[in-house]
């Protein structure tokens, strides 16, 4: 058994590691694209005027999102501000566990479906936004209400939407950098006075350009599978005891109703997997690249070593 500080400090590294691969990755792409498009253009390499560009267009989209994502998911997901007396138990639970995590009190708001999930957004603790469904609250008991409210508060805690934020940031630039590198190679001649290595440059710039926003999605999906460990493991922190969480995940996932609510723009948000549609078997290695949550046997294996 391992106390919920070793998990954490594990679930930690893990993190960062996937972290340190995935900016490795970004600047190798970024150098190899860059400097392939501007050799194809006639320009020397090491002009990197169009990342320039990639960056600020896909950073402005992505901070737009960023500071309005709150307002953007309750009015997609069609929720109501929750009510004190209507929703008591939400909130008191809500205002117990803030006060236990050092947390400003976040908006509550419910969405009315019978299907059991939860998410937080909000740019930041003081703007935080924590979401249940009417599914969720009327059939989980309180000490299980208190495991997915306190994984909601640690994922702002962690200030995840702010990481998220920032890795969409970076896989959108390379991707506007290899759709604009692909579209000079399909559509123009280039410079065809290439000197010394410019062909072999190019020849994998265009690799990269065709492989790097495939891996960045994939790597993006394993932050987020990496993040609700933290979360898992956050909870615990919170709570002091991993019993609550575990119910409510075993209830969650049994419960096999998709949310009319969610799409795939917002599916990541979730507590778990809001479609009950995985691609393929939990015991698939090969599927579980391409979910945004890790298979809830594994997460309630981790929560388990810490009882």
């Amino acid at each position: 058994m391992k106390n919920i500080y070793e998990v954490a400090a594990s679930n930690r590294r893990k993190t960062y590691l996937v972290m340190a691969v995935f900016i490795a990755f970004v600047t190798i792409s970024t150098y190899f694209i860059a400097q392939a498009f501007s050799l194809y253009v006639g320009y020397e390499a090491g002009g990197l005027g169009i990342v320039g560009i990639a960056l600020i267009i896909s950073g402005l989209i992505s901070i737009g999102s960023y500071y309005f994502s709150d307002k953007l998911v309750l009015a997609i997901s069609g929720a109501r501000p929750a009510d004190r007396n209507r929703d008591f138990e939400f909130f008191t639970v809500a205002e117990n566990l803030s006060m236990a995590a050092g947390l400003p009190m976040p908006k509550l708001y419910v969405i009315d479906d019978s299907a059991m999930n939860a998410f937080a957004t909000g740019r930041n603790p003081k703007n935080a936004v924590v979401v249940a469904t009417t599914g969720l609250l009327k059939r989980l008991n309180r000490t299980e209400i208190e495991g997915v409210v306190a994984h909601e508060l640690a994922h702002i805690k962690n200030y995840d939407t702010l990481l998220m934020c920032i890795v969409v940031v970076l896989i959108g630039m390379i991707a506007l950098l290899a759709d604009f590198f692909i579209r000079a190679s399909f559509w123009g001649s280039g410079n065809r006075e290439r000197k010394g290595n410019a062909g072999i440059i190019i020849f994998i710039g265009l690799i990269f350009a065709i492989l790097s926003p495939i891996i960045g999605q994939l790597i993006k999906l394993a932050i987020s599978r990496r993040r609700e460990y933290m979360a898992d493991a956050g909870a615990v922190a919170i709570t002091r005891q991993p019993s609550g969480l575990i119910s409510a995940l075993e209830k969650i996932a049994s419960d096999r109703e998709p949310l009319e609510a969610a799409n795939k723009a917002t599916a990541h948000l979730y507590i778990e997997n809001p479609f009950k549609n995985k691609i393929g078997d939990a015991r698939n290695s090969f599927a579980e690249l391409f979910n945004t949550h890790p298979p809830v046997e594994k997460r309630i294996m981790e929560l388990k070593k810490m009882m």
